[in-house]
């Protein structure tokens, strides 16, 4: 098969474009910089110059392709300039899907997240849920934005799958995630937050999920490609036993982080702060759960998401070698 992918150069794209290359697929892919994706190219990628901003770049690449994932995204947390959020999330999403239905091009899968339901309150959801409240993230807006452009589309008849992680770890990571674990690794994490959860999968779990939808999902189906529930505080375990390095002393609850955040807002608007102490930093880990059922995904594609305890092993260690530390758990 041959397939066309945006967002190789990411954490989850470069993990599901090897997963298709292993698999003996074909994949095509656009970069902003050719150059400078010199290992997608070792791999045997066709590499185009585009960009998903840019409609008509990623139309002679995806011509002739036997199906798409639009994996790139926006996904920053708590910085200054978000005016890239709507342009390549939601912008973006409609040049990618307005193309495949252009070229009819016969299979899709969109990586949405788990963040279009924002903080569910301590419910399992499934796929049938809708947020309606006020989002804590440019993020999540622009991404809901999205998503609903692809439901657009599904409803044009668009022969799209939906996808939506979780929180997402791993080696390579670039992340927020990756940031808090070196920062804890370093005994500089001044605090943890109470009743934080999410759903915690391995990235290569994550792009699994991904070429199981395009092989095995339904046209016009959303599956939740996340992994098992687990608080903050339990990742936070794990790394110490792994790492050997204590906890920090200091659980916040979760209204305390609500008023942090509503001062944070005020100073931000005159002094630059660190992302993780903005007010969106800190709403978004403000006691907040995002957790979903990952049941039909399971029963559906055979998505079959590793224990964290293994998985946040692996990462940890990475890190900790990355660091020069000796593993201690």
């Amino acid at each position: 098969m041959k397939y066309f992918v945006t967002g190789a150069t990411g954490f989850v794209g470069g993990r599901v474009v090897r997963q298709l290359v292993e698999a003996g697929h074909q994949v095509v892919a656009v970069v902003r910089n050719p150059e400078k994706a010199r290992n997608l190219a070792a791999l045997g990628v066709i590499l185009h110059k585009g960009d998903v901003t840019e409609k008509e770049s990623m139309r002679a690449p995806m011509t002739g392709v036997e199906g798409v994932f639009h994996i790139a995204g926006w996904y920053k947390i708590g910085v200054r300039d978000k005016s890239e959020g709507q342009k390549i999330n939601v912008e973006g999403t409609r040049n990618v899907l307005a193309l495949m239905q252009e070229l009819k091009i016969p299979r899709g899968v969109y990586t949405s997240t788990l963040g279009v339901n924002s903080d569910t309150g301590g419910k399992l959801v499934d796929e049938s849920y809708r947020f309606s409240g006020k989002f804590l993230s440019v993020y999540e807006q622009t991404k809901a934005e999205a998503h609903k452009v692809a439901e657009e589309f599904i409803a044009r008849g668009l022969p799209l799958m939906i996808v939506q992680p979780g929180l997402i770890y791993g080696p390579g990571d670039t992340s927020s995630v990756r940031t808090t674990l070196i920062q804890f690794l370093k005994r500089q994490l001044p605090l943890m937050p109470k009743g934080t959860a999410f759903c915690w999968a391995h990235v290569d779990d994550t792009a699994r999920g991904h070429v199981q939808a395009m092989e095995k999902g339904l046209a016009g189906q959303n599956y939740f490609v996340c992994g098992p529930i687990h608080t903050f505080i339990e990742g936070m375990q794990i790394a110490s036993e792994v790492s050997g390095i204590p906890l920090p002393g200091l659980q916040v609850e979760p209204g305390l982080m609500r008023a942090m955040a509503v001062c944070m807002g005020r100073v931000e608007k005159f002094l630059p702060l660190p992302e993780a102490y903005t007010r969106e930093g800190l709403m978004t880990v403000a006691g907040v759960t995002y957790i979903a059922d990952n049941s039909k995904a399971k029963r559906e594609l055979g998505f079959n998401p590793r224990p964290l305890k293994e998985g946040l092993r692996e990462t940890i260690e990475h890190e900790m070698k990355l660091l020069g530390m000796n593993n201690a758990g």
